[in-house]
């Protein structure tokens, strides 16, 4: 209760991983009554300590029904998915009915389906929230956030990535790259960071890339124009084991747009890995 409103209800579409269910927590501790919707599949049994529901890829009709009948008119949606193709999805009746528009937003980019999908719940009446609405502890703040502050070198290495992945928005690729002395060593596409990670300790490791010791610097930020409701760049203790083995200085991830799971032991990682993590405010 905040200034005599009552805080709506919210519901979290629940991903893979861990992400959506410390949200969840964080929503809880700010006043939110909750509903998680769990993927057949895809979400971790650890969703069995909150209210929650289940459905399968495809049960279109099942989802809004049930949120009709909770009364729940906001949904997050949080947590990595495979995408399917839509020839793998088992449809319910309220997805044949919108089989056609379904179609056409799994022709495009992840961009276009998300915000295609946002736009079907808006027309049932169901608004789209992200986390800075009501799990703002997530987002990763600006300034140092692990180790020691990057030195001169890596701080060009991170303006020379933020401004590529600036000018690669537009074609809806990755939301990460890892730059080192001014080059470009990867780019994250469809494989996601972890696989891009790998790419780069792969070369490292084949002496295809001849770095002295640790050096280079992994970059993450939203996509300019991205609707901040959405498919939210995120880190973890995953991505910090990825740059250890990548042997990479450090991380520079965007303040106010990147989700940073599990906090205290990402940085704890970082610190013990000898990695510096550090937001900067695109």
């Amino acid at each position: 209760m905040s200034g005599g409103q009552t805080v709506p209800p919210l519901a979290i579409l629940c991903g893979g991983g861990g992400l959506a269910l410390e949200a969840a927590r964080f929503a809880r501790e700010n006043g939110r009554d909750l509903l998680l919707i769990g993927i057949a599949g895809v979400t971790p049994p650890e969703i069995e300590a909150f209210e929650h529901v289940r459905v399968r890829m495809g049960e279109v009709g099942k989802l809004f029904a049930t949120l009709r009948a909770r009364g729940i008119e906001e949904l997050a949606i949080l947590g990595p998915m495979t995408r399917p193709e839509f020839s793998e999805l088992r449809l319910d009746w309220g997805a044949v009915r919108r089989a056609g528009e379904l179609a056409n937003l799994f022709r495009g980019g992840d961009d276009n389906l998300l915000k295609g999908i946002a736009g079907i719940f808006a027309r049932e009446g169901i608004r789209i929230v992200g986390p800075i609405e009501f799990a703002p502890q997530l987002l990763a703040p600006e300034g140092l956030i692990a180790g020691r502050a990057p030195d001169g070198e890596a701080e060009a290495d991170i303006r020379f990535a933020a401004a590529m992945l600036g000018a690669l928005s537009p074609f809806d690729v990755g939301q990460g790259a890892v730059v080192a002395n001014g080059r470009v060593l990867a780019v994250e596409a469809a494989e996601g960071t972890d696989a891009m990670l790998a790419r780069v300790a792969d070369m490292r490791a084949s002496r295809r890339l001849r770095l002295k010791g640790p050096a280079g610097v992994f970059v993450k930020a939203a996509k300019r124009g991205q609707d901040m409701r959405l498919d939210l760049p995120a880190v973890g203790i995953k991505t910090i084991e990825g740059a250890a083995r990548a042997e990479l200085a450090g991380l520079a991830i965007a303040a106010g747009e990147v989700l940073i799971a599990d906090r205290a032991n990402f940085a704890k990682a970082a610190a013990a890995a000898g990695l510096f993590v550090v937001g900067w405010r695109a």
